[in-house]
């Protein structure tokens, strides 16, 4: 049963069950576009995440039908109600940045559920996930050069290397909508799902990475950030600097027996 953590905020509910911890924006009213609360509480929850030996994937979704519609400037600006979301905002260096994974995204993978609205902001964000479930009903799209701004989250820097060159700059140099069949034939996202079954698909397969070792989803994870830029003889060696402890560990160990005895393993992480 999913515990509700205590890092959650008026629009950011941070809940933990096993070791997944769901991320859901709660803003429906705006269409849970971006508040100070809700940056705070994204901030905290990938922090969580990555801090927490015992969470292994992480999920983030929107309420109430819709992900993300993006930047919400007076609110953004406006500093919360709550007295500890202003303390964290003064004590949390760029939260912002970290909210939106633009610097510091979690060590562990975050999958990205999303229906309805999922622009701008929105869009960002999911660029910064590593895996993307999106419902047949959903509306990405970067629309920051339409409207005469710029994408600050890093997708004019992410994009171009997640998909081809020339669909990367249509989407950001248009600022058209981007429906979910259209972004599964570029790569952008991994699966498209009935309407209003986003969510459960992503916890799905969640729980497929967290089956997995979890020293080696995290190292493979490390090692791709690590050698994205670097030529291949150089990435071979932080490949192998990250890879042979993982190698050598008991989850290594308790992988081979678990196939030889023909049952699930049980991973400690260690």
């Amino acid at each position: 049963m999913a515990e509700r953590l205590p890092i959650s905020t008026p629009h950011c509910v941070v809940e933990r069950d096993g070791h997944v911890v769901t991320v859901t924006m709660d803003r429906p009213a705006a269409r849970n576009a971006l508040s100070q609360d809700m940056l705070v509480g994204l901030a905290e929850a990938w922090a969580y995440v990555s801090a927490e030996p015992d969470v292994r994937v992480g999920i983030l979704t929107g309420s109430d039908g819709h992900f993300c519609a993006g930047a919400d400037l007076k609110a953004m600006g406006t500093p919360s109600e709550d007295e500890r979301v202003r303390r964290r905002a003064a004590e949390i260096p760029d939260y912002h940045w970290k909210a939106l994974l633009r610097d510091g995204r979690p060590t562990k993978p975050l999958i990205a559920a999303i229906e309805g609205y999922a622009v701008a902001g929105g869009t960002e964000l999911l660029i910064g996930t590593d895996l993307r479930v999106v419902a047949a009903g959903a509306t990405l799209g970067l629309y920051e050069a339409r409207r005469g701004l710029f994408p600050m989250g890093g997708s004019a820097i992410r994009l171009p290397r997640q998909i081809p060159y020339a669909f990367a700059m249509d989407i950001l140099l248009t600022g058209r909508s981007v429906l979910p069949d259209e972004a599964l034939r570029m790569g952008l996202i991994n699966k498209v799902v009935p309407d209003g079954q986003a969510l459960t698909a992503a916890r799905t397969l969640a729980d497929e990475i967290a089956a997995c070792g979890p020293l080696a989803v995290q190292a493979i994870l490390r090692t791709y950030r690590e050698t994205e830029h670097l030529p291949e003889d150089e990435a071979l060696k932080v490949s192998d600097e990250i890879g042979w402890p993982v190698i050598g560990s008991e989850d290594a160990k308790e992988g081979s027996r678990a196939f030889r005895d023909k049952r699930p393993a049980v991973y400690r992480g260690q």
